[in-house]
């Protein structure tokens, strides 16, 4: 049994107004973080992670993997949306990653992730952490790490990547935005928010990340988990918050959540 896992991270989207600050911090805390607990890590920053590369590095870590393996994906960056065109999105949106090319190659769409996904040999055990796109209201938690510098959302709109004469007609946007992944066919989802929120890019003690990834990261250090379901108890301790209204969740069966953490 062997356990790999891939952490990307892009800062960088040449051609827009959207560059974000903690996303390579957040794969290269990922990274390590992994790399500790016994995964082989692969990681892809900027200008590495392109559409092709994101998507033949996916079906790499899946194809290569045998009965009883673990993968592990992270991902930070912008998410974004597009008009579902297979009628399978009750919501009439293909959720999306957005890839450090979108410009030229377009996002990585929910339903290719999910073919990719469907592709694992049996036996093989797939976590996706997605800390992407999305806002809310509620007012709880503790954020008394987070600097005080408005962060920023993680959502690329279409203008930003789009061409003008392939977006959709005003009236045929929907109010909010999206970003998760709930389709993607893995064991479990562990995403920064609900998708009709953002999550956020911002910095605590003066070091830039993704709220979601650093809280993850710091209760899994702190409460030392039993399982996947103790563990986003103990994420959803500290978000939402009155200054980062994000709401975590985690998508999965019962038994895939009461799996060991990373085994």
């Amino acid at each position: 049994m062997s356990k790999n896992a891939l952490c990307i991270g892009i800062n960088d989207y040449p051609g827009t107004q959207n560059d974000l600050a903690g996303c390579v911090n957040d794969a290269n805390d990922w990274a390590a973080e992994l790399g500790g607990r016994g995964f082989a890590v692969t990681k892809m920053l900027d200008q590495q992670a392109t559409h092709a590369a994101m998507t033949a590095a996916i079906n790499g870590l899946i194809q290569g993997a045998a009965s009883g393996d673990t993968l592990v994906i992270t991902y930070s960056g912008h998410g974004t949306w597009v008009p579902d065109s297979s009628g399978d999105e009750p919501d009439g949106r293909d959720e999306a990653l957005c890839p450090w090319d979108i410009g030229q190659a377009g996002p990585l769409l929910d339903d290719q992730i999910r073919q990719m996904f469907l592709a694992r040999p049996a036996g093989v055990r797939i976590l996706l952490l997605s800390d992407s796109c999305h806002s809310g209201s509620v007012t709880r938690g503790d954020d008394e790490d987070l600097d005080s510098a408005h962060p920023r959302a993680r959502f690329m709109p279409l203008e930003s990547w789009m061409p003008g004469n392939e977006l959709p007609a005003a009236s045929a946007r929907p109010a909010h935005r999206v970003g998760g992944l709930k389709r993607s066919g893995g064991d479990l989802l562990l995403a920064g928010c609900l998708d009709t929120q953002f999550s956020w890019d911002t910095s605590f003690k003066g070091r830039p990340n993704g709220a979601f990834t650093y809280y993850a990261i710091k209760t899994l250090r702190e409460s030392k988990p039993a399982n996947y379901d103790a563990w986003f108890k103990a994420i959803r301790a500290y978000l939402p918050s009155s200054k980062l209204p994000q709401e975590p969740q985690i998508l999965g069966s019962a038994g895939a959540r009461r799996f060991k953490v990373f085994t």
